[in-house]
C-alpha cells in the first residue's frame, strides 16, 4: 500500500507543470491565485491525460494545444483572471478541462477573457434583473417574452435534459488529491508515532535516571566536608658548614627533592598509611556510621580492599613539580575529623622524610666509616709490630751500631799511634826492649778488642740478630707505621667530607597551608552532578542508537 502512493507522488513531481507566480493584489486575489494554482497542480493536463501509444506520433492540433498551454502557464495569470475564463467558457458553453484550457479555448474563438467589456457582460443579466426588481429595468425573461440577447445569461432555469449534475465517481485529478492528502496524513502519522517514540526512549534512557540522580544528590546524598593542606620537602645547605656541617639555610630544592617528594606521596596513598590512619583515629568506623547514605558508607565488616578504594576516593593528593609543592584534599562527614586525619597524615609523611633521609645519610657514611676501622686497624697492627720488634733487642740498635763504629774508630786511631811509635822505636839503632814490647803488647791489645768490636757488628749473639738486621727491621716497622697513619689521617677526613655531604642530603617537610576545618559542604556538588549524569546519560543513549542505526542499515544493505 505504501509503494503505490509513493510511485503516484512521484508521476505528480514529473508531470506538473511551472509553479504560477505570485503577482501582489488584494487579499481576495491571493487567496483565489492559491486556490487557482492548487486546481492547476490537481488538474489533469491535456498533453499528459493520455500518454501517445509507442509508435504513434500525437497530431498538429494536440502539439499546439499543448503548446498554447505552457504559453499560458508562463504570463502569470492570477487566480482570479482564471476563475473569470472558466466561468467566461462555461457561458460560452465550452468544456475546458483546467482554467488553462478555458483561456485557450476563448482565445481559439477569438474572445479575449481579461477585456473589460467582457468582463461587464458576466453580470449585465445580474444587474439587469436586479434593477428590474428594484428600480424597472427589464423583466426577467419567460415562455412569453424570450430574451432578446441570444446570448445564455446567468442564471437561468436550465432544461432537465440539458442539466450537468456532478458526477458521483471522482475525476482523476480529485482522486490523486485525496490519494496524496492520504499519504501526508500517513506520514504526518508516523511522524507522531516516532516523534512519542523518542520521546519515551529518552525519559526511559535520559530523563528518568537523570532525575533520579538529582534526586540522590539533592536530597539524599550525605554532605562531605573537605579540608585542603599543602606541604613542600626542603633539603638543606652545607657548603658553609665546619666539622658538624653547619646548616647556612634552608633552600626549596623542588628538583633534587623530586624523587622524595614522589615517595611521600606514594606512601600517602598506599595501603599502609590507610591501615595506620584506621589504627591512630578510626578512619573504618567514621565511615561505617549509620546516618551517611548508602552509596557512601562503608560496612562494618568490609574487606580492607573496599576500605582502601573508599580511602582513594576520598583522599585526594596531587604533587606539582615545577613548585615541588604536595597539595592534599581529605573529605569526611565531620569537619572536625577531617582536620586531624589532614594532620596526622602530615605527620606520616614527616616520619617517612626523615626515615628516607636517615638512610641516605648512613649510606653515604657508612663507606667512610668502614675505611677509616681499617685504617686503624692497620695502624694498630703496625705499631705493635714495631714495639714487639723493640722489646726483642737492644731499645735503639741505631744508636747502639753508632757506638761500635765510634768505638772502632777510635781503637783504629789508637792502634795506628802504637804502631807509629813501635815503628819509630825499631828504627833506632839501640832500641829500648822493654818500650818495644809494651808497644806490641798494647798493640796486640787493640787488635783485639778492634776485632771483637767488628765482631759485634757482622755476628750474631746467642738469643739475638745481627744489629744491622734489628735496625732494618725498626726502620721498616716504623714506615708501615708512617704509612698507616697517614692512611688513617686520608680517612678520618673522608669520613669528615662524608659526614657534610651526609648532612645536605637531610630533608625537612614544611607545611605551607595547615589544614582549617571547613564550615560548608564540598560535597556532593547537586547541580554540577547533575547536568554531568545527563550528559553521560545521553552520551550513552547516542552511541547505542548510532550503533544500532549502523547496524541495522548493513543488515538491511
Amino acid at each position: 500500500m505504501t509503494t503505490k502512493p509513493k510511485a503516484r507522488k512521484f508521476r505528480i513531481r514529473r508531470t506538473t507543470g511551472p509553479q504560477t507566480p505570485h503577482v501582489p493584489g488584494t487579499p481576495e486575489q491571493t487567496r483565489g491565485a492559491d486556490m487557482a494554482a492548487q486546481q492547476a497542480q490537481q488538474a489533469p493536463q491535456p498533453q499528459q491525460a493520455a500518454a501517445p501509444a509507442q509508435g504513434q506520433v500525437s497530431s498538429a492540433r494536440e502539439m499546439a494545444a499543448s503548446q498554447s498551454i505552457e504559453d499560458i502557464r508562463k504570463e502569470g495569470l492570477t487566480g482570479r483572471q482564471l476563475r473569470m475564463a472558466r466561468r467566461m467558457a462555461q457561458k460560452h458553453g465550452l468544456a475546458p478541462t483546467s482554467d488553462f484550457d478555458a483561456v485557450r479555448l476563448l482565445r481559439a474563438k477569438g474572445i479575449d477573457p481579461f477585456q473589460r467589456h467582457n468582463i461587464l457582460e458576466l453580470v449585465a443579466g445580474d444587474g439587469g434583473q436586479g434593477g428590474g426588481g428594484a428600480g424597472g429595468g427589464t423583466p426577467p425573461p419567460t415562455a412569453a417574452h424570450p430574451p432578446s440577447d441570444p446570448r445564455v445569461q446567468l442564471p437561468q432555469t436550465v432544461p432537465a435534459g440539458q442539466q450537468t449534475l456532478p458526477s458521483t465517481q471522482l475525476s482523476p485529478a480529485d482522486r490523486r488529491a485525496e490519494e496524496i492528502m492520504q499519504i501526508q496524513r500517513d506520514i504526518a502519522k508516523r511522524r507522531r508515532r516516532k516523534l512519542l517514540l523518542l520521546l519515551t526512549r529518552l525519559t526511559a534512557f535520559v530523563f528518568l535516571p537523570t532525575l533520579v540522580a538529582g534526586y540522590y544528590y539533592y536530597a539524599v546524598a550525605t554532605p562531605m566536608y573537605t579540608t585542603k593542606s599543602e606541604f613542600l620537602i626542603l633539603t638543606a645547605d652545607g657548603s658553609g658548614g665546619g666539622a658538624g656541617g653547619r646548616l647556612s639555610g634552608l633552600l626549596p630544592s623542588q628538583f633534587a627533592t623530586g624523587q622524595d617528594a614522589i615517595a611521600t606521596q606514594s606512601y600517602l596513598e598506599s595501603k599502609d598509611a590507610m591501615l595506620r590512619l584506621d589504627r591512630d583515629l578510626g578512619f573504618r568506623e567514621h565511615f561505617s556510621q549509620d546516618w551517611i547514605d548508602p552509596i557512601q558508607r562503608l560496612a562494618p565488616d568490609a574487606s580492607t580492599e573496599k576500605a582502601y578504594k573508599l580511602y582513594n576516593k576520598y583522599v585526594v593528593l596531587g604533587y606539582d613539580p615545577t613548585e615541588g609543592v604536595i597539595r592534599m584534599e581529605l573529605s569526611t562527614a565531620d569537619p572536625e575529623l577531617s582536620a586531624r586525619f589532614s594532620q596526622q597524615l602530615i605527620d606520616y609523611a614527616e616520619q617517612n622524610v626523615d626515615e628516607l633521609s636517615s638512610e641516605k645519610r648512613s649510606d653515604a657514611v657508612k663507606t667512610a666509616v668502614e675505611s677509616l676501622e681499617q685504617a686503624k686497624a692497620e695502624r694498630r697492627s703496625a705499631q705493635q709490630t714495631l714495639v714487639e720488634l723493640q722489646e726483642g733487642s737492644i731499645l735503639d740498635p741505631e744508636g747502639e751500631v753508632a757506638n761500635i763504629r765510634q768505638l772502632i774508630g777510635n781503637v783504629e786511631l789508637q792502634l795506628q799511634e802504637k804502631q807509629l811509635a813501635l815503628n819509630t822505636q825499631l828504627n833506632n839503632p839501640r832500641p829500648n826492649t822493654a818500650r818495644v814490647e809494651a808497644l806490641r803488647s798494647e798493640i796486640e791489645v787493640l787488635e783485639r778488642e778492634l776485632a771483637k768490636q767488628k765482631a759485634r757488628l757482622t755476628e750474631a749473639t746467642e738469643g739475638h740478630d745481627l744489629l744491622a738486621a734489628q735496625s732494618a727491621a725498626i726502620q721498616m716497622a716504623q714506615a708501615d707505621l708512617a704509612t698507616a697513619d697517614m692512611v688513617l689521617q686520608a680517612a678520618l677526613e673522608t669520613k669528615r667530607q662524608s659526614e657534610i655531604e651526609a648532612n645536605k642530603q637531610v630533608r625537612y617537610l614544611t607545611v605551607s597551608v595547615k589544614p582549617i576545618p571547613s564550615q560548608d559542604p564540598s560535597y556532593p556538588r547537586s547541580f554540577e552532578n547533575t547536568v554531568l549524569a545527563f550528559l553521560i546519560f545521553a552520551g550513552i543513549y547516542l552511541m547505542i542508537s548510532l550503533t544500532v542505526s549502523i547496524l541495522r542499515e548493513q543488515v538491511s544493505s
